[in-house]
């Protein structure tokens, strides 16, 4: 079964990152995420993971470096993850994500529930400076 392409905005603003709770109807329901979603035909990871940001939360950012890429074996599918460190188009700090995205710190990465996949990442993130 080959993995479903996955793009992942990994977006940080002073100190804090995009975090969005899952829907109730969907796999993974409940849990938390970084906003991303499957990459189109001819779409790669990294211009998926922007367009996904700007339609799940409102928020126009630009992809810096890939930090890391997980193929991860669920329930539902096999899918290929490819996270990306974003920032905000524009840095302006009183701008606020829509819909179930909030922005969290980093100390409170650790306590919260994200897909197993998203493991090294979150460890990535949570030793960062």
């Amino acid at each position: 079964m080959s993995a479903t392409e996955i793009g992942i905005a990994v977006v940080e603003r002073n100190g804090q990152y995009l975090v969005g709770t899952r829907g109730p109807d969907g796999p993974l329901a409940g849990y938390d995420e970084f906003p991303g979603g499957k990459c189109r035909a001819n779409e790669t990871p990294r211009e998926c993971c922007v367009r996904e940001c700007a339609e799940e939360t409102g928020l126009l950012v630009r992809s810096v470096r890939q930090i890391d890429d997980v193929e991860f074996l669920y329930e539902h599918g096999n899918v290929r993850l490819h996270f990306w460190r974003c920032e905000l188009v524009e840095s302006n700090d009183v701008i606020q994500p829509h819909g179930n995205y909030r922005w969290v710190d980093r100390e409170s990465l650790e306590s919260l529930v994200f897909p197993e996949a998203n493991g090294p990442v979150i460890e990535r993130l949570r030793v960062e400076s």
